[in-house]
């Protein structure tokens, strides 16, 4: 497994977010049977640049916490992340920063995997499968 990361947010997150978030990655990769042999890229962003993306690519001019861009072959695709949603949405629903960077990589993930929320049922097996991820990696809600 090999994740890239990037950032362009004003502030640098710590090696052990980064180090949770690459775990979160391996422990969908071994929960759902995909082979290790996979690369993927994480960017944090600004809410500009996210809203430039969600406007281009879901015509929501708006910024949003996460969007997953899938790709195929040995490339799962690209997940972006806006640091300052994340921020925001901890503080919100009461837990750490690591945590909710773990949970948005998580949905993310799972979106490369072909997982949306579109439908009642689909949601619940998203949820279920985010729950799984974030439970294997010790940080669950």
């Amino acid at each position: 497994m090999k994740v890239y990361y990037s950032e362009s947010a004003d502030t640098p997150l710590p090696l052990h977010t980064l180090t949770l978030m690459k775990q979160v990655v391996s422990a969908g990769l071994k929960l759902h049977h995909i082979k290790k042999d996979v690369e993927l890229s994480i960017s944090i962003v600004t809410p500009e640049e996210i809203q430039e993306l969600n406007n281009q690519y879901r015509n929501k001019n708006e910024p949003t916490d996460v969007l997953s861009f899938p790709s195929e072959g040995k490339n799962l695709g690209d997940i972006i992340i806006c640091l300052n949603k994340a921020i925001a949405q901890a503080e919100e629903y009461g837990h750490s920063l690591e945590r909710e960077l773990a949970f948005l990589t998580a949905h993310g993930f799972l979106h490369l995997c072909g997982y949306d929320h579109l439908s009642d049922e689909d949601e619940k097996d998203m949820i279920a499968a985010q729950k799984e991820i974030l439970n294997y990696v010790g940080v669950p809600r």
